[in-house]
């Protein structure tokens, strides 16, 4: 008899008189807690295939788009935005959206707010020629939205944003989002773009390192609303609704000093969207 194929009763494994009788008697009542010697083994696969998939549509223009952002040099700058107030403005915008037919979500007032901003800081809406030696400043503002579809990445853009109102880049908003969701946008939505926002935000996350655009030289990316405490002007602890945005700009012709001046002006359209209803022609 090999006593390892006996199951053992007794204290810290021992074999008891019962557990042979048992054993030979073939009722095996003893209960077996023996552990397999290969159950550490996973069980593998018989057999494992790579999968090649060629890169299409808008993935294959974000590949090729992207491969070239490596030759920008890019730096970051990051803030926060206060959008208590903000938020009370699309409240009421949204009664008289309703009226309009036309959706009105919070991308409206950040491009509005960055087109203004824009007329005081045109360096961010040029780009480099192909010498790196002269810069093109853009006349209009095309801005950018990144679209997020089962296809891909696809970034159209809305032109002449300088001189469209809030309903009007609301409408053109709408309109693009709903020819991405249908993979139908065309080459002149993608084409001329200027400047580039991207609400990652809508889908999570706080801040981002967002990769420039090119030939654009700045792009934002925006994280999502959230409440967080903050002392008042009575160091009184409030509930305050912030926003995290987070900029990357070619270092080669836009320094530190004139990102933190831009966003500091866009920052205060967006806290006191009075102040960017009043410049709006």
């Amino acid at each position: 008899i090999d006593l390892k194929d006996i199951p053992s009763t007794g204290k810290d494994g021992r074999i008891l008189k019962e557990d042979i009788l048992k054993f030979l008697e073939g009722k095996g009542t003893a209960k077996d807690t023996t552990i397999p010697r290969d159950w550490y083994k996973a069980t593998l696969p018989t057999e494992t295939i790579d999968k090649v998939v060629p890169i299409r549509g808008y993935n294959r223009i974000m590949a090729k788009t992207m491969a070239q952002t490596t030759k920008i040099p890019h730096f970051g700058y990051c803030d926060e935005v206060c959008v208590d107030r903000l938020v009370d403005l699309r409240d009421q915008l949204k009664h008289i959206a309703k009226d309009l037919g036309v959706k009105i979500s919070y991308m409206p007032l950040f491009i509005k707010a960055a087109s203004l901003a824009l007329k005081q800081f045109p360096i961010l809406n040029s780009s480099l020629d192909g010498t790196v030696e002269n810069i093109i400043y853009k006349a209009a503002h095309n801005i950018c939205i990144a679209v997020d579809t089962n296809n891909g990445l696809v970034v159209p853009n809305i032109k002449n944003c300088e001189s469209k109102n809030l309903w009007e880049i609301a409408s053109e908003l709408n309109r693009l989002h709903e020819l991405a969701k249908k993979n139908q946008i065309s080459k002149d939505d993608l084409a001329d773009g200027t400047f580039t926002l991207s609400n990652i935000g809508s889908i999570g996350g706080t801040y981002a390192h967002p990769v420039i655009f090119p030939p654009q030289v700045v792009i934002g990316a925006l994280g999502r609303i959230h409440t967080i405490p903050r002392f008042d002007e009575k160091d009184q602890i409030r509930p305050i609704r912030i926003i995290c945005v987070s900029w990357s700009a070619d270092h080669r012709i836009i320094d530190g000093a004139t990102m933190a001046r831009f966003c500091n002006l866009w920052k205060q359209y967006l806290e006191n969207p009075a102040i960017m209803i009043a410049e709006m022609k």
